[in-house]
């Protein structure tokens, strides 16, 4: 009875672990999100400079990620050549900047709740840069089913009240830049064995990112920001937010690590709608019916995107087993059909 009792307890505080990791992960990245729609929103803080914002954020995690790695040793970095860092990690370094400074450029133009249900196009465009890379296969069925999340945005787009022509351009470009970049992690970097967790992903793409925008923030906000002479850096502020990104980082880690990438994208549904919620309740963006309607036949295809994903991830589980089995079974029949072989030259023998 005590024995499973115990057993009981134990299941029942992975649980709630999993729960607490679910959650955590899930305020943070509310609270980048609403918080970065705060600070680039001439409404609320009027501090229009999303370039400016994500290097703030580059430089903060790039510090910390230092400090983690080099100084604490709280991580191992990887091993990894001169040459290997500029034909791998540079271009995706590249396609992040770019995807971040887009996607908080679209915070200026766009409400939080729209800006969510655009990003239900990500499986979209991942599986369709994935075919043209080579990394996926076409499959009319999945290629229906993205067709069926793409109609589903458009009509959450035609029911947005304040919908604008360049925001939208710039959050789909930021979804078509964070796409590419997935798949070529997968490409450049897990193709040859290599894979980054969130703070070594950081200590390695976070400066190459800084770098890289800094180049159009020399030529973009930097002209700006010296003429308005009259802001003062609110360290606070900046300060807090830039703590949060580097949290979420953290909290992808634990998230993904302690249970899996597909609670990640479960947890990440939940957090669309609250989003949208709080948008729609405490910011008083206006969501239409229409906007509804849209997003939820979106969130229908993207639902389905991913039970296909754990099908095919658990039949190649089953898969794998099954030939760790027959090549266990291979290997005792062959100890015993050597084990009778030397009996019998034994018994010849005597």
């Amino acid at each position: 009875m005590g024995r499973g009792g115990a057993l009981s307890d134990g299941v029942i505080r992975k649980i709630l672990l999993s729960y607490t990791y679910v959650a955590v992960w899930i305020f943070l990245s509310f609270t980048v999100i609403v918080y970065n729609k705060y600070i680039l929103d001439r409404k609320l803080y009027n501090w229009p400079y999303p370039i400016s914002l994500t290097m703030i954020h580059m430089a903060f995690c790039s510090t910390l990620a230092v400090l983690c790695v080099r100084v604490f040793k709280l991580v191992e970095p990887v091993s990894m050549s001169g040459d290997l860092y500029l034909s791998s990690v540079v271009p995706i370094g590249a396609l992040y900047s770019l995807s971040l400074w887009l996607s908080n450029s679209a915070y200026i133009y766009l409400s939080v709740s729209f800006i969510q249900m655009l990003k239900a196009l990500m499986p979209v465009a991942v599986y369709s840069i994935g075919i043209l890379f080579n990394k996926e296969s076409f499959k009319s069925d999945t290629m229906a089913n993205m067709l069926s999340i793409s109609v589903g945005v458009a009509i959450a787009a035609y029911g947005e009240a304040k919908f604008d022509s360049w925001g939208v351009l710039l959050q789909l470009g930021a979804v078509a830049f964070e796409a590419t970049r997935l798949v070529m992690i997968q490409i450049l970097l897990t193709s040859k064995g290599i894979t980054l967790n969130p703070i070594t992903s950081l200590y390695y793409v976070a400066p190459c990112c800084l770098l890289f925008l800094s180049v159009p923030w020399i030529f973009v906000e930097y002209p700006v920001l010296k003429q308005a002479s009259s802001f003062n850096f609110d360290l606070v502020i900046f300060g807090t937010n830039s703590f949060c990104a580097f949290a979420l980082n953290l909290a992808v880690f634990l998230l993904v690590g302690k249970t899996s990438a597909l609670t990640m994208n479960v947890a990440g549904v939940v957090k669309d709608w609250l989003l949208i919620a709080f948008s729609w309740s405490v910011i008083k963006d206006t969501v239409t019916p229409v906007n509804l309607f849209g997003y939820g036949l979106a969130f229908l295809g993207v639902a389905y995107y991913n039970h296909t994903k754990l099908q095919a991830l658990k039949a190649k589980e089953a898969q794998k087993k099954a030939q760790q089995a027959d090549e266990e079974s291979g290997r005792l029949l062959e100890e015993r059909e050597g084990a009778d072989s030397m009996g019998k030259k034994s018994d010849s023998h005597a």
